[in-house]
């Protein structure tokens, strides 16, 4: 229940993008080349509808951009995204339709699939947002343990081994994060899930759930 083909609907970001996350079996596994497939993604872009004003970056005409946002390459911002005050996006970060980069919010080597938004003092690190996602005010993605270590997938007894120092959050698509959560480092947690306020997240959270905190987790009714 985490492999990419469990969390994202892959019609709902670019499509060399899609064709890139085909390739591997975890989403985590896609971090490593995420740059490397923004340049070749803008390389691609027609000037018609992206404007070009720096470097590596790629914005389209019709995204809202305030002035004092800070967008460093490589960055693609997609149709109709609003990038608000003061948002800093550090690079690597691949940003679809329809998103919305809030006030304060950073990111750094992150994909935002469509409709995405993270829209009050987020930070967002290392992760993959699927279509829809949304994290609430304060929530943030912890991309690297305390002792350093490198990060562990864990869910129950099974552990996955992603040979990374930064993991950020794994998020399906349509996933809720509630106001002032914490994503640890190696969280993922299944599409349609919703995430209470204040909650502390660690591990492989099922699909189409409620996590209340670490030992009250339900299944939604249909």
């Amino acid at each position: 229940m985490y492999t990419v083909n469990d969390l994202y609907d892959l019609t709902h970001t670019y499509p060399a993008f899609a064709e890139y996350l085909k390739g591997f079996t975890y989403p985590w596994e896609a971090l490593g080349g995420i740059s490397e497939m923004i340049l070749k993604i803008g390389e691609t872009l027609s000037l018609d509808e992206f404007d070009h004003p720096s470097e590596d970056v790629w914005i389209a005409k019709d995204a809202k951009v305030f002035a004092t946002a800070y967008i460093g390459g490589p960055c693609i911002i997609g149709h109709n995204t609003e990038v608000r005050q003061c948002a800093f996006i550090r690079g690597s970060a691949l940003v679809g339709e329809n998103c919305v980069v809030g006030n304060s919010t950073e990111l750094k080597n992150v994909v935002l699939f469509d409709n995405v938004q993270v829209p009050h003092y987020n930070y967002v690190g290392d992760s993959i947002l699927g279509y829809k996602a949304h994290m609430g005010a304060g929530s943030i993605t912890s991309n690297v343990k305390s002792d350093k270590l490198l990060v562990v997938i864990k869910n129950g007894d099974e552990q996955v081994e992603t040979g990374r120092k930064k993991v950020g959050a794994m998020l399906g698509d349509r996933v809720e994060v509630g106001c002032n959560s914490v994503l640890n480092p190696g969280t993922v947690i299944g599409r349609d899930t919703n995430v209470y306020p204040t909650s502390c997240v660690r591990g492989v959270i099922p699909e189409n759930s409620i996590y209340k905190d670490q030992g009250n987790i339900v299944i939604k009714k249909k």
